[in-house]
């Protein structure tokens, strides 16, 4: 659908859908900011704390132009018939507006009616599910599926890039024919047109699960077929939403609860691993995605039970009406896949042409080979990354990727195995690709080799230039895009990564049997991703030689780095129409617009930040300067390991621990840092003296642990607001900024009355990764020409300050969850001070920051904000 931008859309100053009236005016603010970037197809950055209703206000926003939006479009489809025939009279136009609109209205009502049906379809699924018992077949997960059968092994010639060229072109019309024929049903893809949806991406499918509820609270009344020629959703009558809702109430809806608002189409998309519901398939060991395409494929005569054959795709589609009845979280998704014995993998990826709002993780969204196997075409749509805070270090991980010597040698071993067996039986296209494969594996091995003996050094950076001559005269001729493009459409990878496992388990009759393969391992997909970034942009990419392990051993790593996260994000801000990066903390917005969009013209970047729901008076931010013996607080690298420093912040700890009732959180820059801490207080039995005034727990290293943890720490504040008196109340928690207790949790009221940040975390300046980004940000800046002032930062400096202030405001934002919160943020460190630093800090606090000259001050200005929280609550 596109927009008819002749008929532009004003921003209203009011969101009926909106479930709360009123809604504050920072989320008033923030939904007309969001409404008028998509109509005007901005880039905009938004920024708005936690417990501001951040996920209600973006939905209400997009949503409510999407509305609009398919009013417009309506109209304009309905003018464009009436003026199709200029010369005729006006009521002939007329009527044949009349008509159009008509057709319509049909149409959507159609296509409504079908949902409905789908919702009792469902929900009579549901109480069958629930009156049955379900027996699971048992099955072995200790023995892999391979088949014995050789030809399994075998490459598809059509997976080939060429393939398709030695077709006929009468072969290739009745393999259209056939296509064409297994779509047919009543509202198949080629009779129903692909819609303007909204793309919702988040980092996690824990965080999209918040998605749907906040969704549900909406409310947008039923689409009202009567008043598509004048109104906006915005100004529809009660009297229509009445007469609407009456009709709804008529018709069988299955489990809806007949509130008559209007079902937005949602679905959400994840991974073969969170869908197949072939238990057989998730029994056994090795590549899932490898065994779901043989299924499939129908190999061996075998094919999935739950995908239906290609000539009769009926039940598929009926199961994609389903998906877009109702929205489903990947939970309810598998659920209902399970219910009507269909593939919700497959389900989920029908739906998406027809659904209007589509939740999905982070890496189904960027990176351009998921969206491209989902059918995720970004044209002209609506895509919101909300927890962008994540955004960037999500692509240069998603771009990054490592080769250890060991998987290199396996896989030269596995594809020279593989092509000794099947070159006979191979097609000369897969025996000439594969020919170019070795070629260029031997080589690549033949430089590691050669590094491992010559060189002394324990790290080396080079250009991709640089490595690409390195590998010699031998791979000149062989064009690596050929190779990649070979790879990733015939995915023969999974081929030979396959048969490697299959003879390694003896379960063919080869002679030669590489034992040492490991059953999980696909080692040849790690270099496939490799050399996909090889033949990606060559003035972004480093590659980085390592030695792993202790002196002597012989192993390294090959590491490819992406410095330029703009590369990957381009052509999905050159698609979509508009592009919204949210999160509750986006400062400093600056680097996030120079490291993602120096493409982007200045007049189609915007920017919004929203104070905080809190009352000011709820948040104290203070920076300590100074530490109870008077001395300056600074907690550089080198001072973390100082004992008489560590001794002082053990005194400044055990005052707050006085001072600040229930819980306190505080962070180090590192676990080394934490760790050297515990072992000084130990030994001057600090920690003795903690115990005796809050309880002491410590950030686990150990993923694992740290739902105990967080159970057994909030127990203990609980238990102490009952037993204890204020001053001996609560517990500590000292965790590490960056790890798992910094982002993403919620320590709300009792949880975090303090939130601590010891020193500023600045990342190793050592590391070779870090100093290959400082530079390449200088040597941007450069290649700019931008000017800048002779007192000011260059562009690395200022990328590693912004790397660390991205880390502290992250922290600092466990606190404060929600309007009647209250916490005061602590920052220990003199240099929080400098103007360069408080200004990286989020604009909700920055207003409201007090730096103590002395400690007495700080305990002072502590002590009056807990006594007014007490009187006050």
């Amino acid at each position: 659908m596109v927009a008819h931008d002749g008929l532009m859309l004003p921003t209203p100053d009011r969101f009926p859908a909106f479930p709360y009236d009123p809604p504050y005016s920072i989320q008033v603010d923030l939904m007309r900011h969001l409404y008028s970037s998509i109509e005007h197809k901005h880039v905009t950055i938004v920024e708005s704390p936690t417990g501001t209703g951040k996920t209600l206000s973006l939905l209400c926003a997009s949503l409510s132009w999407l509305a609009d939006e398919q009013q417009r479009a309506r109209r304009g489809k309905i003018s464009q018939h009436g003026a199709s025939g200029s010369t005729e009279p006006t009521w002939v136009a007329a009527q044949a507006m009349q008509m159009r609109q008509r057709e319509l209205e049909a149409q959507e009502r159609d296509y409504e009616e079908r949902l409905m049906r789908a919702r009792n379809a469902e929900a009579k699924l549901r109480a069958l599910a629930r009156a049955r018992v379900t027996k699971r077949r048992r099955v072995n997960a200790d023995v892999p599926h391979i088949e014995g059968d050789e030809d399994a092994f075998l490459p598809n010639d059509l997976d080939v890039a060429d393939g398709l060229d030695n077709i006929s072109p009468a072969v290739r019309a009745l393999m259209e024919k056939v296509e064409k024929n297994s779509a047919k049903h009543a509202w198949s893809e080629g009779e129903e047109p692909t819609c303007t949806k909204i793309y919702y991406a988040s980092r996690t499918h824990s965080q999209l699960s918040q998605v749907l509820p906040e969704l549900q609270k909406l409310r947008f009344p039923p689409i009202l077929y009567r008043s598509l020629g004048s109104t906006k959703h915005s100004e529809i009558s009660k009297s229509e939403i009445s007469r609407r809702k009456r009709e709804l109430d008529q018709t069988e809806m299955g489990e809806d609860d007949g509130s008559g608002q209007r079902p937005w189409r949602t679905v959400s998309l994840g991974s073969r691993k969170q869908l197949c519901i072939n238990e057989d398939v998730r029994s056994k060991t090795g590549d899932l995605d490898e065994r779901c395409r043989e299924l499939q494929q129908g190999q061996a005569g075998r094919r999935c039970q739950y995908l239906s054959p290609p000539e009769d795709g009926t039940k598929m589609l009926d199961f994609r009406d389903q998906i877009l009845a109702f929205p489903k979280d990947i939970e309810d998704l598998a659920a209902a896949g399970r219910n009507a014995d269909t593939c919700p993998y497959y389900g989920s990826r029908k739906a998406i042409p027809q659904a209007e709002l589509v939740t999905l993780p982070y890496n189904l969204l960027l990176q351009k080979s998921a969206r491209e196997a989902l059918g995720i075409d970004l044209t002209n749509q609506i895509v919101i990354i909300d927890e962008a805070h994540n955004l960037i270090p999500t692509l240069l991980s998603l771009s990054s990727v490592s080769v250890t010597s060991t998987i290199l040698s396996i896989s030269l071993q596995q594809v020279e195995t593989y092509y000794r067996k099947f070159r006979n039986r191979l097609t000369p296209s897969h025996g000439l690709h594969l020919r170019r494969l070795i070629s260029y594996l031997q080589a690549m091995s033949k430089v590691v080799e050669e590094w491992i003996v010559s060189k002394q050094v324990s790290t080396e950076v080079m250009s991709i230039p640089d490595y690409m001559q390195r590998l010699g005269r031998k791979v000149d001729g062989i064009n690596l895009l050929e190779i990649e493009t070979y790879l990733r459409k015939s995915k023969i990878s999974r081929k030979i990564s396959g048969y490697a496992q299959a003879v390694a388990f003896g379960a063919l009759d080869v002679s030669s049997q590489p034992s040492h393969v490991p059953r999980p391992l696909l080692p040849l997909q790690a270099v496939e991703a490799f050399m996909l970034g090889l033949a990606g942009a060559r003035e972004d990419g480093r590659i980085i030689f390592s030695r792993l392990g202790k002196e002597g051993k012989s192993e390294m790593e090959m590491k490819y780095l992406l410095l330029n996260p703009s590369t990957t994000f381009r052509e999905i801000v050159q698609s979509a129409r508009s592009v919204v990066l949210a999160g509750g903390t986006m400062s400093p917005m600056s680097d996030v617009i120079d490291r993602l969009f120096p493409f982007l013209p200045e007049d189609r970047m915007t920017t919004f930040s929203c104070g905080h729901i809190v009352p000011q008076s709820h948040v104290q931010t203070l920076i300590l300067t100074k530490g109870p013996s008077g001395s300056l607080l600074e907690f550089k690298y080198a001072q973390q390991s100082n004992v008489q420093v560590l001794k002082e912040l053990g005194q400044v700890v055990l005052n707050l621990c006085n001072v600040v009732p229930r819980g306190v959180i505080i962070f180090f820059p590192s676990y080394s840092s934490l760790n050297f801490a515990k072992k000084t207080w130990k030994a001057d039995r600090a920690l003795e003296k903690f115990e005796a005034k809050k309880k002491v727990f410590w950030e686990p290293e150990d993923s694992g642990a740290v739902d105990s943890t967080l159970a057994d720490y909030a127990e203990a504040i609980q238990t102490s607001s009952k037993e204890r008196s204020d001053k001996r109340g609560g517990a500590i928690l000292f965790a590490v900024v960056g790890a798992k207790l910094s982002e993403g949790l919620n320590f709300a009221d009792d949880l975090a009355r303090a939130v601590v940040v010891v020193g500023l975390p600045f990342a190793n300046k050592n590391s070779p990764e870090l100093q290959e980004r400082i530079r390449y940000a200088n040597e941007a800046e450069l290649k700019s020409g931008s000017k800048r002032n002779p007192q000011s930062k260059d562009a690395g400096s200022e990328l590693y300050e912004n790397m660390c202030m991205n880390a502290v405001n992250q922290t600092i934002g466990r606190a404060i969850r929600h309007r009647s919160d209250w916490a005061s943020l602590i920052l220990l460190d003199h240099r929080y001070s400098m103007a360069s630093i408080r200004q990286k800090l989020p604009s909700w606090i920055q207003d409201g920051v007090f730096v103590c000259d002395t400690f007495g001050q700080a305990v002072k200005q502590l002590g009056l904000f807990y006594r007014d929280k007490k009187q006050g609550g």
